[in-house]
Formats: C-alpha cells, structure tokens, sequence
C-alpha cells in the first residue's frame, strides 16, 4: 500500500451514521465499523462512488481477497470473488453506469439491498454470517461533505465467530484503504 500524500483528508473512524439505512440494521449485530473522509465529488451517487472505488482495488487487496477465497472453501465457507463488477479498465473508472443498477443486482460479491443517491447497502448472507457494506454521504449541510463506508455484521454460529476473528484486522486495514482512496482519487 502506498502511503498517502500530504496532502489528502484525514480518514477518521466513526460510529456507524445515524440515519442511514445500514445504521437501522445495528440491533443484535456482533460487528460493525465506519470510516469517513471528506467527500471530493458530493454530487457524485453514492454508488458511483462505490462503482469507482472498487474499480480501483489495490492488488493487495485483490490478493488478500483470493486467498480467503482459497482459504474459506476448505472450511465450507463461500467463495466471494472480488469486490470489483468484472474486470478493472485502465480508467479506473466502472465499466457499468450507476444510474443502470437496482435493488436486487449484484455487484461485485455483495446484492444491492438499499439504493438512493445518498446511500448504497449491498450485502452478502450465508447460513454462518450476514454481511452489509454501506457507501453513504453526508453534508455539506453544517460542515464540509463527507462520505463514509460502513459495515455491519450479524453471526449465526461458531464458524461464523471464529471467520470474524481471522478477517477483522484485514477488513479494517480494507475499509480503511478504500476510503484513503475516495479521498485520493476522487
């Protein structure tokens, strides 16, 4: 990973926003997380936004990813993908428009669950663990725009506990990664 200019906003850990859809999904959750950085394109939808950053993952990242994926099959676990929708262009930039998703579709590993221009929830079950991932952006209202990615996890059993304990660390260094690149690439 490399290091982040001077220059860009600060990543900051937050609670989960209220508000949001993905907030209303807290109760009974074993996990959850958020992470905000100013907003470089607050007119930009919060799945474009979504569409855009993945489109970029590092291949740290991808790597990291494809060895769960090895790694989660010996245990009768699902094979994820990848967090991007298909192949990567050059641009870095999505290959499908926004604006051509709905509720229901897949992108990348996760099922759009909740969409507006202001939130995404996309969301990805199994009978170990219920994974939600939210994109949402906030302001310019009182402060400065922001946007912030979310994650809220709800575990059903052993296996799901002991998978949580092994990818936490990975996740948070993930999260936090994606939101440094909101703020670096816009």
């Amino acid at each position: 990973m490399t290091p982040h200019p001077a220059h860009a906003p600060a990543v900051r850990e937050i609670p989960v926003p209220s508000g949001t859809a993905i907030h209303a999904t807290l109760p009974g959750a074993q996990f959850f997380d958020a992470y905000e950085v100013a907003d470089p394109e607050p007119t930009r939808s919060a799945l474009q936004a979504w569409l855009d950053v993945v489109a970029r993952t590092p291949r740290w990242t991808q790597q990291l990813m494809a060895l769960r994926n090895r790694l989660v099959r010996l245990v009768g676990l699902k094979d994820l993908g990848q967090l991007h929708d298909g192949h990567p262009p050059a641009s870095g930039r999505s290959l499908r428009d926004a604006r051509s998703y709905q509720v229901g579709d897949r992108v990348g590993i996760f099922l759009i669950r909740h969409l507006s221009d202001t939130e995404v929830v996309m969301g990805q079950d199994d009978k170990h663990l219920n994974v939600q991932v939210s994109l949402s952006k906030h302001g310019p209202g009182s402060g400065p725009a922001t946007v912030a990615i979310s994650t809220v996890v709800h575990i059903h059993n052993a296996l799901g506990h002991a998978y949580m304990a092994v990818v936490t660390p990975f996740h948070r260094r993930i999260a936090r990664a994606m939101v440094q690149r909101l703020a670096d690439h816009g």
